[in-house]
């Protein structure tokens, strides 16, 4: 019998966690989550949801199993809207629990703050690599907080973009964005505007990742063969796009599960402007090969994301990798003889 009980467990901070993947590699990891999905080659539920009166915000808990490569994890994520103004602390925190398939043994306990800005990002980029237009040039970015961090690297594997749009309601936060991500990128410049019209209006791709609780994309707005990565809406309540853009579109979620409930679609189906037999299918089926995504030059696409447990389990594995190779973060026994 082989012994595990001297076996430590790998204990990741944010810092540690960052630069162990590059962009394309949390594309192609995302990918392959969604190609998995499409294949049935997992086990995932619905993301848990725990909301209390008390304090703005709200718990989320996100196991999945993988079948290729195997693995498992579970992420916990903690939102508390007041965090920067009462506490100076992120909005969001979230940890990444790896745990052996086989015996359950904890591998590593990551942060999960960076990993998810990116490989929420590789959600959008994954969509406009499968749905949007092969000749896409501009791309506008809705929101600048974190995640449109991960939205920029991301996109930027995908297509060479000639124009890159931000908007935000804060010139603050634009400004930080831009001074802080310009100098990553020298083929294009990030022009920045608190004018949301003028960031989305002939938009090749548009991707939302704001915590809207009611439309701010007009359909005016959205020209005829423009992809939309609908990113931001993750629970009840919430949503980014005016509803007649669904009604003009080819629509995929990631997981109906989730989407119906907690995605761009939730209100609209919930209000009747939309059936489900609306939603064209599941992003996993067209990388998988199942179902044609785009059908013209003409289409509107629009992904609803709500992100799943799917792609940690298929990302961390390689992140854990690269860390032990590293030689970062702390190790730890976590089991007594």
């Amino acid at each position: 019998m082989e012994s595990w009980r001297n076996r430590k467990t790998l204990i990741l901070s944010r810092t540690d966690m960052m630069g162990l993947l590059e962009p394309g590699e949390y594309n192609d990891r995302v990918e392959h989550a969604y190609r998995m999905h499409g294949e049935g080659r997992y086990y995932m539920e619905p993301k848990g949801h725990i909301v209390l009166d008390k304090y703005p915000g709200e718990w989320e808990v996100m196991p999945s199993y993988i079948e290729e490569p195997e693995a498992a994890a579970c992420k916990w994520v903690s939102i508390r809207e007041e965090n920067r103004a009462k506490f100076d602390l992120p909005t969001v925190f979230s940890i990444l629990i790896y745990t052996h398939p086989e015996t359950g043994f904890p591998l590593a306990i990551c942060d999960g703050s960076y990993h998810t800005v990116m490989r929420t990002g590789s959600a959008a980029a994954v969509s406009a690599k499968h749905l949007a237009r092969p000749d896409s040039k501009t791309l506008a970015i809705v929101g600048a907080g974190n995640m449109a961090e991960g939205v920029l690297a991301t996109c930027d594997e995908v297509f060479a973009w000639e124009d890159v749009r931000v908007w935000s309601r804060s010139q603050d936060t634009l400004n930080e964005f831009v001074a802080t991500q310009q100098p990553k990128y020298q083929r294009f410049e990030i022009r920045a505007s608190t004018n949301l019209e003028e960031v989305v209006r002939g938009a090749d791709v548009v991707v939302t990742v704001t915590p809207a609780r009611g439309p701010i994309v007009e359909s005016a707005w959205i020209s005829e063969g423009t992809h939309i990565a609908a990113v931001g809406a993750d629970k009840e309540g919430d949503q980014e796009l005016d509803p007649r853009i669904l009604t003009r579109a080819r629509i995929f979620v990631d997981d109906i599960r989730q989407c119906r409930t907690d995605g761009e679609i939730n209100v609209p189906l919930s209000e009747g402007i939309i059936s489900e037999e609306d939603v064209a299918g599941e992003i996993g089926q067209v990388v998988a090969g199942k179902l044609r995504g785009r059908t013209s030059e003409g289409e509107i696409t629009v992904f609803d994301s709500t992100g799943f447990a799917l792609q940690d389990s298929a990302t961390v594995p390689l992140e854990y990798e690269r860390a032990l190779a590293a030689g970062v973060g702390i190790e730890k026994k976590m089991i007594s003889n």
